[in-house]
């Protein structure tokens, strides 16, 4: 009689959250299919059945044809940039050098400050202005002599995006630090020791023994950083604002949806970008649940 109460008493203490993700989660996310399936356009709501034909317009269209390519160069740039840095940081760190408290402090510091920020910040150290105007970067490769690398920055065709990823790497690459410092700090010493008796020199400790280790480690900041990518929106908005060449699907949606009131649109966008995102995460969690059966 004990054990049913408490039962029933733990269902009436979580069923207020369950019903709010109900509710608010996944019923929106129904009603968002619902609305990506419809005519909708105006402010007058129209729910008239289109079905697929909104989907194969959708992925029919041009502009959105520029983001997919902008998004895949971004992630690519972003994720690639942030696991090379966060990694070389946490080796770095991994060294028990002087001051490691102070630099591991120095390189989360990012992560405490939201994109908006960030793009602030970089639309001017990323200012495209020459002449008298010069500042930023280009301000300080003039002043070193490194007239070469003075360029357009966000404003480059085909490339500017990558400008864009090199503020998110900044941002983001003092998180995937700390995943990978937790990893190395997680593989033993006798064995880094054994490894140092059989003669292996601390490169090859690194690349054939610890780096593979934290595969898992690699695993799970892609999904953390890919699933950021898919998304980003203020960072662009931030530092260039909204420009074709740095369209990407959430800025599309954000347009079409409050701009031009194609809420169909708009509901088909946020549909696509949430089926990327579970491409990812699914995936991961099923790896995650595997894994944890195993052991």
């Amino acid at each position: 009689m004990t054990k049913n109460k408490d039962t029933i008493l733990s269902i009436l203490l979580v069923s207020p959250s369950i019903l709010a993700v109900a509710v608010f989660i996944y019923g929106f996310i129904g009603w968002s299919v619902r609305v990506s399936l419809s005519q909708w356009k105006g402010l007058e709501a129209n729910y008239d059945w289109a079905g697929f034909q909104n989907y194969i317009d959708l992925f029919s269209d041009p502009r959105f044809h520029i983001d997919i390519r902008n998004t895949l160069l971004f992630t690519l740039i972003f994720v690639g940039g942030s696991l090379i840095l966060g990694l070389g940081m946490a080796i770095l760190l991994d060294q028990n050098l002087p001051g490691e408290s102070f630099f591991r402090s120095l390189f989360l510091f990012p992560m405490a400050i939201s994109f908006i920020v960030t793009g602030v910040v970089w639309r001017w150290l990323m200012n495209p202005a020459t002449g008298d105007r010069i500042s930023g970067f280009n301000l300080l490769f003039d002043e070193l002599g490194l007239d070469f690398l003075i360029n357009q920055w966000h404003l480059t065709p085909t490339w500017g995006i990558a400008a864009i990823a090199l503020a998110a790497i900044w941002q983001m690459s003092g998180y995937t630090m700390a995943l990978y410092l937790g990893g190395l700090r997680s593989v033993s010493d006798e064995l880094r020791e054994a490894a140092r008796v059989d003669g292996a020199s601390e490169f090859q400790i690194y690349a054939q023994i610890i780096l593979p280790m934290l595969r898992p480690v690699t695993l799970s900041a892609m999904i953390i950083l890919g699933h950021v990518s898919l998304k980003v929106f203020d960072l662009i908005v931030a530092v260039a604002g909204k420009q074709l060449q740095l369209d990407v699907p959430a800025i599309y949606m954000w347009q079409t949806t409050f701009d031009g009131l194609f809420y169909w649109r708009g509901a088909a966008i946020g549909i696509v970008l949430l089926l990327s995102v579970a491409v990812l995460i699914i995936p991961y969690l099923i790896y995650t649940l595997r894994t944890e059966a195993e052991i």
